[in-house]
């Protein structure tokens, strides 16, 4: 699966995109965040408040229960303000 982070996610984990192989178990967004804030200490902090992450399912927004089968891509963002 290709991931792409934005803002500061990116800045957090330290890459704009990487490809992976998901784990066994990693069924829908949240468990992907979950196992993502597990690999090391940028993933965690750029996850700590996995609540407020915004997630884009090829290219479609999605919500943190959507499951992930069939998926080639998933983009997170943090919140964005700005006018």
């Amino acid at each position: 699966m290709q991931l792409r982070y934005f803002a500061w996610v990116r800045e957090r984990i330290g890459l704009d995109a990487e490809t992976v192989d998901l784990p066994g178990g990693i069924a829908t967004v949240a468990d992907l965040l979950d196992w993502l804030a597990s690999r090391d200490e940028g993933y965690a902090s750029a996850f700590a408040e996995r609540e407020i992450i915004r997630v884009a399912l090829d290219q479609e927004h999605a919500e943190h229960d959507a499951p992930l089968a069939g998926v080639r891509e998933a983009a997170f963002f943090p919140p964005m303000t700005g006018g």
